[in-house]
C-alpha cells in the first residue's frame, strides 16, 4: 500500500478542496430516488431500457436500509433488476482520485488499484459468503463462533490484464478462493472483444459464487463476453458479482438488458464513453497504466 506521502504526491498538481467528513451523495439531483433512506452503500438500479443522456447517466436510484442493500437478495424494491452499488466510503473516493490523476506513477497507480479492489471486494462480499458455526475454547471460556466455509471457495475471475491489479488483494480479503484467469482483448477499431486466454473450467459447480474483476466497464463488450462464458458453464447471473473501478452507462445498459439479477460494485460511475471506447473522464487505459506497457 502506498504511504500517505506517496499517495499525496500522486494527487499533487490538481486543485484540492477540503470536504466535510460526512459522505456526500454521489447521485446527481436529476436521478429519480425510489427511497430517501440512506444505506451503507449507494445503490443504483439499472432498469431496461436505461436511457443515457449527456452529461449524466440516467440511472434510477434506490436507497434503502434493507437487507437487500447489503446482500443483493431479491426484494420488492429490487425485483429481478440488475443492481449497481457505489459505496460512499471516503477511501474509495480517495483511491479513485489517485487513479484519475495522469501524474500518478505506474507503481503507485497499481497499488492504488489494488487498494480500491480490496475495498470493493469487501463491500461485494458482505453477507454473501457461506459460513459454518460451532464452538471453540478461548483462553477464558467456550465461545460460539462463525467461520467462512472453506469447502465453498469464491471463484475469482480477473479480466486480463488490468483485472490482475484490481484483484490483487482478493485472497487477503476472502479466506477461501479459486482464481481463474480470463484474457479478452478489445479491437481498437471495432471495439469488439476477442479471447486470447481462457482458464475457466468446462463446468462450474452448482451454486458457486463468482466474482468477476474488470477495472473499466466502458462499452460493455468485454464484460458481457466474460459473463456469457460463465453462464455457458453453468452459472446464473444471480451468482455473479462484478467489481469495477469505473463504470459507464453503455456497459451498464448492456449488462442490465442481458443479465437480470446481476450485481455490479463500482468505485465511480462516469457519464460517457468517447468514440475510441474510453470512459470520460475515466482514468485512461488501466492496463497500460498498471504495467507501464
Amino acid at each position: 500500500m502506498p504511504s500517505p506521502a506517496t499517495a499525496a504526491a500522486a494527487v499533487a498538481g490538481a486543485p484540492l478542496h477540503r470536504r466535510p467528513c460526512a459522505p456526500r451523495s454521489l447521485v446527481p439531483a436529476s436521478y429519480s430516488p425510489v427511497s430517501p433512506t440512506l444505506a451503507e452503500s449507494a445503490r443504483h438500479t439499472a432498469p431496461a431500457p436505461l436511457l443515457v443522456h449527456r452529461p449524466r447517466p440516467s440511472l434510477a436510484v434506490a436507497r434503502a436500509a434493507s437487507p437487500d442493500a447489503a446482500t443483493g437478495a431479491r426484494s420488492p424494491l429490487s425485483g429481478g433488476q440488475m443492481l449497481v452499488f457505489v459505496p460512499p466510503h471516503p477511501l474509495i473516493k480517495h483511491w479513485v482520485s489517485v487513479l484519475r490523476n495522469e501524474q500518478t506513477p505506474c507503481a503507485v497507480f497499481r497499488s492504488a488499484m489494488a487498494e480500491l479492489g480490496r475495498l470493493l471486494i469487501y463491500e461485494a462480499s458482505r453477507d454473501w459468503l457461506p459460513t459454518i458455526t460451532g464452538e471453540i475454547q478461548t483462553p477464558v471460556a467456550v465461545s460460539s463462533v462463525e467461520f467462512i466455509d472453506p469447502r465453498e471457495p469464491v471463484m475469482v475471475v480477473p479480466i486480463l490484464r488490468a483485472g490482475l491489479a484490481l484483484a490483487e488483494n482478493a485472497s487477503s480479503i476472502l479466506p477461501a478462493t479459486k482464481t481463474y484467469h480470463l484474457g479478452l482483448r478489445r479491437d481498437e477499431e471495432t471495439l469488439q472483444p476477442s479471447i486470447y486466454l481462457n482458464n475457466l473450467p468446462d463446468k462450474i459447480p452448482e451454486g458457486t459464487r463468482v466474482l468477476v474483476v474488470d477495472p473499466m466497464l466502458a462499452t460493455g463488450g468485454t464484460i458481457v463476453a466474460a459473463v456469457d462464458l460463465l453462464i455457458d458453464r453453468g452459472v446464473t447471473s444471480k451468482q455473479i458479482k462484478i467489481v469495477s473501478a469505473v463504470a459507464a452507462p453503455p456497459a451498464l445498459q448492456k449488462l442490465s438488458n442481458k443479465f437480470p439479477g446481476l450485481h455490479v460494485y463500482a468505485g465511480m460511475i462516469d457519464s460517457e464513453v468517447d468514440e475510441k471506447g474510453y470512459i470520460v473522464p475515466g482514468l485512461g487505459d488501466a492496463g497500460d497504466r498498471s504495467f507501464a506497457t
